[in-house]
């Protein structure tokens, strides 16, 4: 099961963090994959590494907040491979702050990077999907996503990734007729560039300890078997699911 030999799939945010570990993840399964990130150079590194594993890899620089940017990517993405399998949107990043002093700013930049760009993705390259009769999609939202939070002040970010969990359960209702599925994960606290410096401090530990059954932060990798499992082909009837990986934070 879980075989990915000519399967694309497609990872943004792949230049760190999830994305790159799930890249790793995929590239077990023998996938071919489109890495897209702003960071070409980071791309173009990791695929340096996946390829010596035997896959095809191909980076694309990518502004996921931008239609003309994933717009291109899709195309390229078509014109070389003339498919896309699964799509994974994992892009992301958020500016905290709480409801009484974030700024439009703050606000606009998080709502835009954490749902538009998922709505920008999806559209691209689910229309490639349609044409095949087949699709995955997943979308990377958060257990924040799902419940609030008494650790930090992050409103515009519990509000994207809420946005990202409903936008799944319509994508999964509207493509299902064209043999795509639409899944969304919840990941909860995993350690990347956009956490470290947050979940490296003793307060945020010890609420981490309190808050989490299993006691500890997610390992490098732990999300990876989720994703491949709705991804795969073996999960045909699988579409409309929130599955959080939260170590069991939004079980209690």
């Amino acid at each position: 099961m879980f075989d990915y030999t000519n399967r694309v799939v497609v990872i943004s945010g792949a230049s760190s963090g999830l994305g790159a570990q799930m890249a790793r993840g995929f590239a077990k399964q023998n996938a071919t994959l489109v890495l897209m990130a702003r960071r070409l150079e980071r791309l173009e590194s990791l695929a340096k590494e996946l390829e010596k594993t035997g896959v095809k890899v191909l980076p694309i620089r990518c502004d996921v907040t931008s239609t003309e940017s994933v717009n291109a990517a899709a195309s390229l993405t078509k014109k070389t491979f003339g498919k896309v399998d699964v799509l994974i949107n994992c892009a992301g990043s958020a500016e905290n702050a709480g409801v009484l002093n974030m700024s439009d700013e703050q606000w606009d930049f998080t709502i835009k990077t954490d749902l538009t760009s998922v709505f920008l993705v999806t559209r691209a390259f689910a229309n490639i999907m349609k044409e095949n009769n087949y699709g995955r999609i997943i979308n990377i939202a958060s257990m924040y996503g799902l419940v609030g939070n008494t650790a930090m002040d992050t409103v515009a970010y519990h509000s994207s990734k809420g946005g990202v969990v409903n936008f799944t359960r319509a994508v999964a209702a509207e493509l299902a007729k064209y043999n795509i599925t639409c899944n969304s994960i919840c990941p909860g606290y995993f350690e990347t560039e956009l956490t470290h410096d947050t979940l490296v401090t003793p307060e945020f530990t010890q609420y981490m300890k309190m808050t989490v059954p299993l006691g500890r932060y997610g390992n490098e990798g732990e999300l990876n078997a989720g994703a491949i499992f709705l991804g795969s082909e073996e999960a045909s009837y699988v579409t409309g699911v929130i599955l959080p990986i939260d170590g069991g934070y939004t079980a209690v």
